[in-house]
Order: structure tokens, then C-alpha cells, then sequence
């Protein structure tokens, strides 16, 4: 025994035609028949944004925490950063010179400096 509704799909009056359309737009289906070239493109329209899937905008690690962390790490002796440590020197050797530090490198003009004894 099939169902009424089932059976009203398949008749071909104007009322079952609209019934039919109106059920297709409700459940996102295309409302008019549609060769199968044409379904990519109801297809695509139908999926999720590329920016609301978060295997696409989660794809990247956070860069900001991580780098919190790294620079934490470097102060605690946990970890070398060798490009730090090379910058590090080369301004230590400038102020040893005689030569003004370069913006960014205030604290390590007095970090190297021995305490004035009195």
C-alpha cells in the first residue's frame, strides 16, 4: 500500500505540479527537471562557502599564540632561536663599537651594560 502523497507526486495536473516545485524549493532541490550536465551547478550553489567550512579557514596553525609561546620559551632557556640570538650579537658588538643601537634594540644597550660601580 503506498502513501497518498507519493502517488499525488506522479500525477501530472497543474495542482501536483506546483505541490511538486513547492517541495523541491523547500528542501533546496532544484524546482524543474534538470539534465545531469546541470546538477554540478546546483551542486555547487548548494554546499557550504568556502569561508564558513573550517577545514578550509581552520587550515593554518595560530601563528600569534605560537609565536607567544616560542618567545616564552626563549626567555625561560627553553628554546634557541638562532636568528634572535645572531641579531642579538650583532647589536651588542655595535653598542661595543661605539654606535648607536638601531630602533627596537632599547632595553639591550642597558640588559649589556655591567652596573656602574660608585
Amino acid at each position: 500500500m503506498s502513501s497518498k502523497y507519493v502517488e499525488l507526486a506522479t500525477v501530472a495536473t497543474g495542482y501536483a505540479k506546483r505541490m511538486n516545485r513547492l517541495s523541491a524549493r523547500i528542501f533546496g532541490e532544484p524546482t524543474r527537471p534538470t539534465k545531469p550536465r546541470n546538477m554540478k551547478i546546483v551542486q555547487l550553489f548548494s554546499e557550504k562557502p568556502v569561508n564558513k567550512r573550517p577545514e578550509i579557514v581552520d587550515y593554518y596553525p595560530r601563528v600569534p599564540e605560537i609565536g607567544w609561546m616560542m618567545y616564552n620559551l626563549r626567555e625561560y632557556g627553553l628554546f634557541r632561536d638562532e636568528h634572535r640570538d645572531f641579531n642579538e650579537e650583532i647589536e651588542r658588538t655595535r653598542i661595543l663599537r661605539g654606535k648607536k643601537p638601531r630602533v627596537g634594540f632599547k632595553n639591550l644597550k642597558k640588559k649589556n651594560q655591567e652596573p656602574e660601580k660608585n
